[in-house]
């Protein structure tokens, strides 16, 4: 009696480890990325018991604890910054300005900003605050 030789079957292929290798790389991403331009100098926003979450899009002023702006991520005088600002208006009247100003810098730095914004036709601007969770 002659038995016949089952055909092996090709082994199946497993996509587990390429999701697992695709999960560790989003939560990676997750991690490590930042959706928002960082200033080139340290600045800590000041607390607040009131505030709610910032919308998305728009654009970043930073100031600084000696009187710095930058716009975006990159060093800019005020001059340049609100002429900045005037050619984003021109493309988007509804432009967005968050304002990420150190806790320690002063109300005299920030608050003539925040007219001469105003004035450039800048509807919506915010200051960005750590939330006090005591």
């Amino acid at each position: 009696m002659k038995l016949k030789l089952r055909k092996k079957s090709p082994p199946q292929e497993t996509i587990v480890s390429l999701i697992d290798v695709v999960f560790f790389l989003l939560v990676f991403f997750m991690l490590v990325g930042r959706m928002d331009a960082t200033s080139p100098f340290n600045v800590t926003p000041p607390e607040s018991l009131a505030g709610e979450d910032l919308p998305s899009g728009g654009t970043t002023v930073a100031i600084g604890i000696n009187g710095q702006l930058a716009l975006d991520g990159t060093t800019i005088s005020e001059a340049g910054l609100l002429q900045s600002i005037a050619r984003q208006l021109t493309a988007n009247p509804d432009l967005f300005v968050r304002i990420n100003a150190d806790g320690q810098s002063r109300l005299q730095k920030l608050l003539p900003l925040v007219s001469k914004l105003e004035q450039e036709g800048v509807r919506n601007v915010v200051l960005v605050v750590t939330p006090n969770l005591q």
